[in-house]
């Protein structure tokens, strides 16, 4: 078995099968995935609103001086023993992995807790698996200090992967943000400007938005429960600013701060900073397309050139290999 297992793992036809398989696979989760937003869309809401009413308790409880409760969802018991049994929270931890994990879209101490969990069991992992590839399945022809090499690298990249894995995840939904931050700012525009506050501009929004983006439409939810019930209002727009993380929704979390503090028109702000993040879209977009030429060169040298002159030559050299002949 073990033998039939290593002939498969050489074997191309198997492995050419496989990466066909994976590939087709992803195609239809590709397809799929748009059918299922409504249902994810529906339960994220959810979660904002129990996490708006767990807001409305801590604040009740905290002006009535009373013992502050849990906001958020234990961690399993699981993963919550094996952080706590090795103290993880002070070998692997990183002060900057609770910002991270709160832009990914990642609340309370669980996904904290399962961060931690993921740091120590990933590099173990990696370990494990590239030292059974090495020594047992490859048999590469190395010594042995490249194969350790080898090994210790991949236990670094596994220490490092749920890193990786946030960054990608907030890459991604600050991307969404990006895309739908100039018209969510328009919206609260028109919103404030037929006389509504902006909390309740901001709820307005929030159910707007969330058929483009459904992380801004979470974000001004909870920015709308953090005016509502938070004694400083400042706090709330500070925190919407760490939460997204992008320069546009910082500029406009400051000015809307400097508009309650000095009474400015509010809707007169909205407008400015509403061109200015349309503007800046626009030069990314920009930047982009002028980046897109020295990008295709070298993929139109090694796979365009080659079959335009096969096209164009191969006739003329079969003929005169014909005269030839």
């Amino acid at each position: 078995m073990f033998e039939f297992l290593v002939e498969k793992l050489h074997d191309t036809r198997f492995l050419a099968m496989l990466l066909a398989a994976i590939a087709a696979s992803a195609t239809a989760y590709t397809l799929i995935t748009p059918l299922l937003a409504g249902e994810d869309l529906s339960k994220r809401m959810k979660a904002v609103a129990s996490e708006r009413e767990r807001i409305r308790q801590r604040e009740r409880d905290r002006m009535n001086r009373t013992e502050k409760v849990t906001l958020r969802q234990a961690p399993r018991q699981l993963v919550q023993k094996a952080v706590d049994d090795f103290n993880l929270g002070k070998w692997v931890a990183q002060e900057s992995a609770r910002e991270k994990l709160v832009m990914a879209g990642y609340r309370g101490q669980a996904p904290y807790t399962t961060f931690l969990f993921f740091r120590m069991v990933t590099p173990i992992a990696f370990l494990l698996a590239s030292a059974f590839y090495v020594f047992v399945l490859s048999k590469l022809q190395q010594p042995f200090t490249i194969k350790l090499a080898i090994c210790i690298g991949m236990s670094y990249l596994g220490l490092q992967a749920p890193m990786l894995f946030l960054r990608n995840a907030i890459s991604k939904r600050q991307l969404s943000i990006k895309r739908a931050f100039p018209d969510a700012i328009d919206l609260t525009l028109i919103c404030i400007e037929s006389g509504m506050s902006i909390e309740a501009a901001f709820r307005r929004v929030s159910q707007e938005i969330s058929a483009q983006s459904i992380p801004l439409a979470e974000e001004l939810t909870l920015a709308t429960a953090e005016l509502s019930y938070l004694q400083d209002r400042k706090v709330a727009y500070e925190n919407l600013a760490k939460r997204i993380g992008l320069e546009g929704v910082k500029s406009v979390a400051l000015a809307l701060q400097q508009a309650e503090r000095y009474g400015t028109p509010m809707a007169h702000t909205l407008r400015v900073l509403a061109q200015e993040n349309r503007d800046m879209r626009m030069n990314e977009a920009e930047k982009k397309a002028a980046a897109l030429p020295p990008k295709l060169t070298v993929p139109m040298i090694l796979f365009f050139l080659p079959v335009l002159f096969i096209v164009i030559m191969g006739p003329t050299a079969i003929k005169v290999t014909g005269y030839m002949h």
